[in-house]
C-alpha cells in the first residue's frame, strides 16, 4: 500500500524539497533503518535527521539498502541534517560534517540546518561561512536554520548577508508562531513543521473540533492536521515507526477542508509550545 505524489516546495534558491518528509526524532539508530526503509518503499522521498538525533547511521544505513545513497536514484530523495549546537563554528563545522555524511554514506545532502540559534552563546555567523564553503564545495545544495526567531535571521542576515532558505519550526495548530510565519514569507524563507500534531497532543484539540472535522471526511485527526498544514504551504515531517501511519501521513491529497474547517483550525492558536524555548535552548 502506497499513497499518490507528493508535491515539492520550490525554495529560494530553485530547489524543490518535497512537501512531506520524514522525521526521525527519538528513534534509536539501531531502529531507525527499518523505519526509514518502510517509508522510503511506501513512497516517501525526504528524510529529516539530525546530528542531535544520535541516528544518522541508521539512516545512512536505510538509504545504501533502498538504493538511494548514490548513483541516478540519489537524485530522487532529499536528506536533511543538522549541526549538534557543541560543534557550531567554522572548523568545527567542517569537522563535523565530514563525520556526518559518513553516517549517512552519501556524497552531499540537500540540506544542512543549524539546529538552535543559541543567541547567548551565537557562533551563526561563523557556521554560516562553514556552509557556504559546503555549499560551493557541491557537499550541501541548500542552507537552513531550525528555531530561529526574527530576530535570530535579522542578525544572520546582517552579518552573512543571506537568509536560509528554510526554517523549521515548531508549528502546530495550538502554537502557530504566527509573527515568525509572517517574517519569513516576507523573507522568502519556506517554513518547515516539526512536532505538527504537538507530538499528538493537538489531535483531540478545541473540544473536538479536529474530531468533527475528521468525521465529516471520512479520515482522521491526524490527517485533519497534516492537512491543514499542507493547506497553509508548510513543509512537514511528521514521525511514525509504523508502515501503516506513515502511508496515512502522507495520503493527505484526496480531500480538502472548507473554509469553515480551515478557520476553525486557525483559531485554535495558543500561548504554550510543546518543545524548548530557541532563547535558551541549546542541543548539545
Amino acid at each position: 500500500m502506497t499513497f499518490g505524489p507528493i508535491p515539492d516546495i520550490t525554495l529560494a534558491d530553485g530547489n524543490r524539497i518535497p512537501q512531506i518528509g520524514l522525521g526521525v526524532l527519538r528513534i534509536d539508530d539501531e531502529h531507525t533503518a527499518p523505519v526509514v526503509e518502510s517509508a522510503i518503499a511506501a513512497g516517501y522521498r525526504h528524510i529529516d535527521t539530525a546530528a542531535g538525533y544520535n541516528n544518522e547511521g541508521g539512516v545512512g544505513k536505510a538509504l545504501e539498502n533502498s538504493g538511494y545513497a548514490a548513483g541516478e536514484k540519489r537524485k530522487d530523495i532529499w536528506v536533511t541534517t543538522k549541526l549538534r549546537d557543541s560543534e557550531q563554528g567554522y572548523d568545527s563545522a567542517l569537522r563535523a560534517f565530514d563525520r556526518q555524511i559518513g553516517l549517512l554514506r552519501t556524497d552531499y545532502v540537500d540540506m544542512y540546518m543549524i539546529h538552535w540559534p543559541t543567541p547567548f552563546d551565537w557562533r551563526s555567523d561563523e557556521v554560516w561561512r562553514a556552509f557556504v564553503r559546503l555549499r560551493e564545495e557541491g557537499r550541501v545544495r541548500t542552507l537552513g536554520v531550525c528555531n530561529f526567531l526574527p530576530e535570530n535571521l535579522d542578525r544572520l542576515h546582517e552579518e552573512t548577508g543571506e537568509y536560509p532558505t528554510v526554517n523549521q519550526i515548531e508549528l502546530h495548530p495550538t502554537w502557530q508562531q504566527r509573527e515568525v510565519v509572517a517574517y519569513c514569507k516576507e523573507h522568502g524563507i519556506a517554513v518547515e513543521a516539526y512536532s505538527p500534531m504537538a507530538r499528538g497532543a493537538d489531535l483531540d484539540a478545541g473540544d473536538g473540533v479536529i474530531g468533527r472535522i475528521a468525521e465529516a471526511h471520512g479520515v482522521s485527526h491526524a490527517q485533519v492536521i497534516l492537512r491543514w498544514h499542507i493547506e497553509n504551504g508548510t513543509i512537514i515531517i511528521p514521525k511514525s515507526t509504523h508502515a501503516e501511519r506513515q502511508i496515512e501521513n502522507a495520503s493527505l491529497f484526496d480531500f480538502a477542508l472548507t473554509d469553515e474547517e480551515h478557520a476553525a483550525i486557525d483559531a485554535l492558536d495558543g500561548p504554550t509550545r510543546a518543545g524548548h524555548d530557541p532563547r535558551t535552548f541549546s542541543y548539545s
